[in-house]
This record gives C-alpha cells, structure tokens and sequence, in this order.
C-alpha cells in the first residue's frame, strides 16, 4: 500500500506555471558542464584533425601504465586497491583453512582444503551445511572476506570473515559480521541473498571497467572486467588513445602534450596550487586552484560513498550524478547533525565539511596511489594547521601524545563497521557535546569518557572556551525538528536554506526534510532551489515537493525534466511519474519522454534487485500499465519474499483494480511469516477496515501503533478504537501517544474532535490551544480560535 504523505491545499497561481515554462526555456544559461577529458562535444571537423581521438577507448592493464609510470605504479602495487579483489591462492589468501572452525548461534562453519582448494562449509540456501570453494578473495586489511561461486554467474560473500590484525591486537581469528544476530536462511540478511551478491553489491568497487550483464529471462550473471583489482584505468580512465599517444614516433614532448591527448583524466586541480600558512591564524589558505570543477572528489566519489547506480560503467572524471545518485544526509544513514551513523564511505561526510568549502581535496591528505596518508597521525593535519598553535595543551587541553590530543581523535571520531574496521568521520567538526544534551547527537568528548555526561563534557568546553564556536556546520537543530514532527522545523529549515555558510550538501538535506512543512512561506524556497547552481540542491528540492498532488509537482519540477545533470534529470521524472499525461504542458513533453527513459533504463540495469523491480511496478502503475506493473512487483517478491514494500505495493495494486481478495492473501502470507512486520500489519489493518471488518482490524491497527515510530500508525488506530465504540480507551491511547510527539497535528485534531463530540468542551479547548500554539500560521488555526473562543 502506497504511503503519502499530507498535502496542503493552496492553489498556486497561473503565473507559477508560465514561469516554469520560462526557466526551462532559459535553463542552459544558469549552468555550465564541462567534460574534463575534452570528449564531449568534439566536432566532427576536431576529429578529423586530431586523428587519436578516432581511436576506440579501451583499457590497456595496470602494467602497462606502469611501463611509463614506474612510481606510481609501485606505490600501488599492494595497496588496498590492488588488493581489493584477487584469485584465491596461497599467497593472496590470509585466513587459517586448516580445519578451523567458527560457531554462532548454532552453526558450526569449518574452513578447511579440499582437494587442494579453500572451502567453507556454511548453512547454505536452504539453511543445511554445504561446502563452498573460495574462489576469490576480498581485501586485506583489517579483514579479509572471501567468494564463493553459485549458479548461474551468481557470485556470493559468506558473512564469515578473516581477522587480519596481529594477534596481540585480538586478530589472526575467524569472526561472524553480525555476532549479535540469528540470521537463517529466509532472511533477506542471510549470506546467501541479494544483500551479500557480489555481482551487484560489490563489483563495481573492487574491480576495473565491471559490466553486470544480468539476464532476467534467465536469471544469470555474466559479469565482466578488464582487471580484477581497482587498477590506473578504475580512476585515470581507459589508456588507449594515451599510450597511442605516447607511443608516436617521433617521442612526443611532454612540455607541448596537446589538450586533446589528455584521454585519462589527470587530476591537475593541484596543478599550481599551494597552501601556504597565515601566521596570523594559523591556517593555510589555498592559492591557484580552481574549485569549479571536483574532478578528483568525483572520480573517489562512486566508491568512496552511499550512492545508486544509473549508468553501467564509471566514467573517470565526470560529475558524480551523471552516473550516480548520491544518498544525502539522510536520518536512516546520519544523525541529524550530519556525524555517519551507518556506514557512508566519506563522501557526503567531506562535502558538509570547512575542509571541502576551503578547498581541500582528497589528495591533500592521502597519497591516491599508496592509499596512505600524506603524513603520520596528526601530521597530516599540521600541513594546513600550524602545529605550534593546534599541537599545544592550550588548544586541546589535552596530556601531549595522548588521544585527547590527537587532531582525528577530537574531529574526526572512528566508529567501527564490519566489527573490526574503524572508519574516521571525513565531516571534520568541532565537538558539541551541548548538542548531545538537546537533541541526543554522539559527540567526541564522550566517545572517550564514556562513563561522563555530556553535560561534565560541555562544562569543560566552556571553561576552556568560555564563548564556544559551534563548528562549520548549523544545521542540527533544524534536521532534528524536522524529524521528530516539531512545528517549528519549516522556519528552521529555511534559516539553513538561506544561510551562506552552509554547504550544498547541507542544504540539499534540508529541502529532502522540508515536505511536510510545505506552505506558501516555505514553498518560495523550493522553487528557488531548483534553480540552484548546486545539482545537489535541486535533487534537494524535487525530494520536497512529493507531498503535494502530481498536478501540482508540474510547474515547478518541470524545467528540471531538461536539467544537465541525469540524476537530477531522472529524480524529476520519477516525481512526475504518476502526474496525467494531458496534464504535462506540451512544452516540457519532449523533456519529460526523454527523462522518463532514462529513468526506465536506470532501474532496467538492475533488474536482479528487488527495489529496481518495485521503482518499475510503481512507474508502471503510474502510467496505467497494470498488467506490467504486477509482473514487475511479482518479480520483486520472487527476487526477496522478505522485503515488505513490493508485497504491499501489489496489494495496493489489487485494491485498484477491484481484486481486494488477492491482496489480502498476499499480505496474511506475508504476516504468516513475519508477524511483527509494522508496514504489513498497518495495510492488513486498512484493507479490513475498507471491508468493514472493524473488529478484526482493531489487533493489526494496534501492533502498527506499538511497533512504530511514526505518529500516523497511532493516529490511525485511535481512530479505528474511536469508530469501533471504543471511546474512552481512543482518547486515552492518543493522549499518551501525544506525549511521545507534541503537537503532532493529527494527534491534536483527533483529540480535539472525539472530546469535542463526547461533550468535554474544556478537554477539548485545551488541545485546541496546544494547536494553536504550535500551528499558528496553520489554515485550521482560525477556525478553532473562533469555535473554541480563543483570543490572538
């Protein structure tokens, strides 16, 4: 079953309309892209003067790079990338296979040879022990993992991993990723499932120029690459026309290499650039680098972040969301004040940092072929940080050569994934433990002193620094409002939106948050946003605009169906998606038929994922193709039975198309089998009260109240008690659901109508003035003044 979210009910005017044809019209004027390798946009007549460029592109192998760039070369030769895939033999495979064993929870795995080859022998698909031959290995360092081969092309990774840290420091042992979890084999968590393939999950990241070439009618994998490892090429870009180029006789001169032969992408933002430090401050202040194009962050971005894949094959040097879509600082990944929660690999971490704003790239701090740091420990720091004033008690009030006074120890907290690999938050910031005290953000003081309170951290800050600076990034406050329903999240999120100092990324999550506080006072805000340099911001701001009705989405995502950018491109269309067809104005149809392919053909490259199955079933749906739209949800069901969406997605369907019978066999399937599951309970429990079926409603309503965060699911249950004559005990359960989120509006208005009804005017006139007070500006507000006798 779809969930929407509330609408407002404005009507905007005509003249929105006319501008929004306007700026598409005028839209290549405020953007500019630019192909760092000089490909796009070659004219014909270019090529036939430059006769390299008729050449095809393709990759030519790590050593021969290294025939040329022999340092390089050995500074990569057994880095992390050059480890990070290899064939499993006895130099590249580190965990013990001599008859070791591992137990959880009642699975005994033994790692041992068989007929010279590595195996595992594990719970298997269907959950009895089977033996595995490795046939690659994974990493190297803290942890090795290892492959195993399945039918069909399928390639999977046990969950059961190698420590590789010396044993003094509690490695050379053999661990469960998930030591504090039963995961059987019906599980969509289980190793055996699409979560752990390595053809989809994996690939693209630890090997060069991978294609996936999954075959849906047959559901098999024939997944390709040019080199096992993340080799030159994964970064630099296919070397053909380059050694064509180098290899011209006579030898070519490196002073006078022309543009055009620059067909890998060199990283030149370095190029002529220094930071040199202020005395004065202490800092370096960047000279001669140009920040307008993020060659290098976007080329380590695809691997080194949270992201979707829409294209199949990185493109070295492009922009990130011509091939990917970035996730944003989302409330599931970070805490709301941007600190990793799950793990993110880095890069919408570094884009919220000053680092990023100032200019600092990836290669200031790490050498991009050793994949070290530039320099040890707080070292590296010290390069734009003069140590004599940050490496000083009097900075960090710490004992010298103590974690406390380490630089990455105090800005850059660890926290540790896959149970034994630390991961350094690239967000960069000042510690705050004050905001640890308001809204429950970790914070550094108290990864250290954890037996302290925040509170003993932020006394100590602040005898330090009796006026505390509360770091490069403000918009904490703001995304906590916004998710824990506070009214006062719109206004919040509009100070981060105009604020100046904010990064893009920043911003772009605010307008993800903004929805549910869409009124004409916030709404300008969004329209601006998609006019915004930043293609962050306006992925930013298509995500605000999903409460209001398709129709209404038109006017203002339409100019972004024309957008430069595919991501952006693409978020648009799946916005517009279920908008009706007469209802797109004739001048962005073009744009929108464009867009709306490339959005297909983004989910068709990942046809073995069931979320890629369920986007389809919903595109399809939209349009009215019914009959597509069951067999892409049914194909998502048939890919993992345990994800809950498509079996809700396809009951919804049904409900549409007069077969409520069959959706109710689907979700009590589902239920026979994870009875607890909030989302499947709250459908059953909806689709019973469409029936009629009110008394038998009541217990799937309730264990969607108990089970959930969200105030709705209680909303919808004390409603459902309130019909079902069950009065006192409606009032009761939403009362106690309002203490856990004040002045939710739905709670309220619940509230105030059931008390107003049952005759208690003064019960009811207290929540109305609950409302009022935190709904001033709300279309309601006036009339519960006037109904209730409450004064401005």
């Amino acid at each position: 079953m779809s969930a929407k979210l509330g609408k407002r009910s404005w009507v905007f005017p005509v003249l929105l309309v006319f501008l929004g044809i306007l700026a598409s019209s005028l839209y290549i004027y405020f953007f500019e892209l630019t192909d760092p390798r000089g490909n796009v946009g070659t004219t014909v007549e270019e090529i036939e003067e430059k006769p390299l460029l008729k050449l095809p592109l393709d990759y030519v192998g790590s050593t021969r790079c290294g025939e040329c760039h022999k340092p390089a070369f050995e500074a990569w030769r057994n880095s992390h990338h050059d480890l990070a895939m290899q064939e499993a033999n006895e130099t590249s495979v580190l965990g013990d296979f001599n008859n070791a064993s591992l137990k959880h929870y009642g699975v005994t795995s033994r790692f041992f040879l068989k007929d010279g080859r590595y195996t595992i022998q594990t719970d298997g698909p269907d959950g009895t022990l089977q033996d595995f031959e490795v046939v690659y290995t994974f990493g190297a360092v803290p942890l090795q993992q290892y492959i195993v081969a399945f039918p069909n092309g399928r390639y999977q990774i046990p969950t059961l991993a190698w420590d590789t840290r010396p044993e003094e420091n509690g490695g050379q042992r053999w661990f469960h990723l998930q030591p504090d979890e039963v995961i059987t084999s019906d599980d969509p968590l289980h190793w055996t499932r699409g979560f752990y393939n390595w053809n989809h999950s994996c690939a693209e990241c630890h090997s060069t120029d991978v294609t996936k070439n999954y075959d849906a009618a047959n559901q098999s994998f024939n997944t390709q690459w040019s080199e096992i490892d993340v080799g030159c090429e994964a970064c630099h870009g296919p070397g053909t026309r380059h050694v064509a180029w180098a290899e011209q006789e006579p030898a070519p001169s490196l002073d006078t290499k022309p543009a055009e032969m620059e067909l890998v992408v060199l990283f030149d933002e370095r190029k002529e650039s220094a930071w040199t430090i202020d005395p004065q401050t202490g800092n370096a202040v960047l000279s001669g680098r140009s920040k307008t194009r993020d060659v290098e962050i976007d080329t380590c971005a695809p691997c080194h972040s949270r992201r979707a894949q829409m294209v199949e094959g990185f493109r070295p040097g492009e922009n990130l969301m011509q091939t990917h879509v970035p996730s944003l600082i989302s409330g599931d990944l970070y805490f709301d004040d941007g600190q990793i929660r799950e793990e993110v690999f880095v890069y919408a971490s570094f884009l919220q940092s000053k680092m990023y704003a100032k200019g600092v790239t990836c290669a200031d701090c790490h050498d991009a072929h050793a994949l070290t740091l530039r320099a040890p420990g707080s070292q590296v720091c010290s390069q734009c940080h003069q140590a004599e004033k940050y490496q000083t008690v009097e900075h960090h009030h710490h004992p010298l050569e103590s974690t406390g006074a380490d630089c990455v120890e105090c800005h850059m907290p660890a926290t540790t994934y896959m149970e034994v690999d630390p991961r350094h938050d690239h967000s960069i910031r000042i510690p705050r433990p004050d905001l640890t005290q308001t809204i429950g953000t970790p914070n550094a003081c108290n990864l250290c002193h954890a037996d302290k309170t925040a509170e003993w951290s932020s006394d100590y800050i602040t005898q330090w620094y009796p006026e505390p600076l509360p770091g490069f990034q403000n918009f904490a406050e703001a995304l906590s409002a916004a998710r824990s329903g506070n009214p006062a999240a719109g206004s919040l999120l509009v100070d981060v939106l105009t604020s100046p100092e904010e990064s893009a990324m920043a911003r772009a999550a605010a307008l993800s948050e903004l929805g549910p506080y869409l009124y004409p006072s916030t709404f300008i805000y969004v329209q601006e946003a998609t006019r915004d340099r930043s293609a962050l911001v306006r992925l930013g701001a298509l995500r605000a605009l999903v409460p209001l009705d398709p129709a209404r989405r038109i006017s203002v995502a339409g100019p972004l169906l024309n957008d430069p950018v595919l991501a952006v491109r693409t978020e648009a269309a799946n916005l517009l998606s279920d908008a009706p067809a007469n209802q797109i104005p004739a001048v962005f149809v073009p744009a929108y038929q464009k867009a709306m392919a490339e959005y297909e053909a983004s989910q068709k490259l990942h046809l073995d994922r069931p979320d890629r199955q369920m986007n389809l079933g919903l595109l399809y749906a939209g349009r009215g193709d019914f009959e597509a739209a069951e067999s892409a949800y049914r194909q998502a069901i048939a890919l993992e039975p345990g994800l809950v969406r498509s079996t809700i997605n396809l009951a919804d369907l049904y409900r549409t198309l007069d077969r409520e019978d069959e959706g109710k066999a689907l979700l009590t399937d589902f239920l026979a089998r994870q009875p607890e599951q909030t989302e499947a309970n709250y459908a059953l429990g909806l689709l019973l009260v469409r029936e009629k079926q009110l008394p038998e409603a009541l217990p799937y309503l309730e264990k969607a109240s108990r089970n959930a965060a969200t105030p709705h699911y209680s909303y919808v249950y004390g409603v459902a008690l309130y019909s079902a004559g069950k009065t006192g005990e409606a009032t009761e359960f939403l009362e106690a659901r309002l203490m856990d989120f004040p002045g939710n509006q739905e709670l309220l208005s619940a509230l105030i109508s059931f008390l107003e009804e049952q005759g208690e005017a003064d019960r009811a006139r207290a929540y109305a003035k609950q409302f009022i007070e935190f709904w001033p500006t709300d279309p309601v507000t006036p009339a519960l003044r006037e109904r209730f006798g409450i004064a401005d």
